[in-house]
């Protein structure tokens, strides 16, 4: 099964977002397969992958100068700071935790935050003068 497919609706036209949103979706979607044996060392690949685009969305609002940068550095470090929380649990065996973040907590939160927030920052560098 997959728990998110590439659709239109998740590509915001930018190149490095849309490429760590990639990304995003194929650890999500090897997690949800994943046995258990397999799942701590994914998870943590997710939850790296994660810091990463993060720090490449949090730098790209700096350079353009976004408007919401502050909200959506907020809401980067209130994703990953409940990410800690689940691989503490997973990092002690309980997988089922982990299990219970990836299928019911990071596909609904990733759709919204493409849809409305990344949304946003790219229609804001698109409109910023090209140098």
């Amino acid at each position: 099964m997959t728990l998110i497919e590439k659709t239109g609706a998740l590509i915001v036209g930018y190149d490095l977002i849309d490429n760590d949103h990639d990304e995003f979706i194929t650890l999500l979607n090897k997690l949800d397969s994943a046995g258990n044996a397999d799942f701590p060392a994914l998870f943590q690949q997710l939850y790296e992958h994660t810091e990463q685009h993060f720090d490449r969305e949090n730098q790209l609002m700096k350079q353009f100068s976004f408007p919401g940068e502050t909200e959506h550095k907020g809401e980067h470090q209130r994703v990953l700071g409940e990410f800690k929380q689940f691989k503490s649990r997973v990092d002690k065996g309980l997988i089922a935790f982990g299990r219970s973040f990836v299928k019911d907590r990071l596909p609904l939160w990733f759709g919204l935050h493409v849809t409305t927030m990344d949304s946003a920052l790219v229609a804001h560098i698109k409109i910023q003068p090209q140098t």
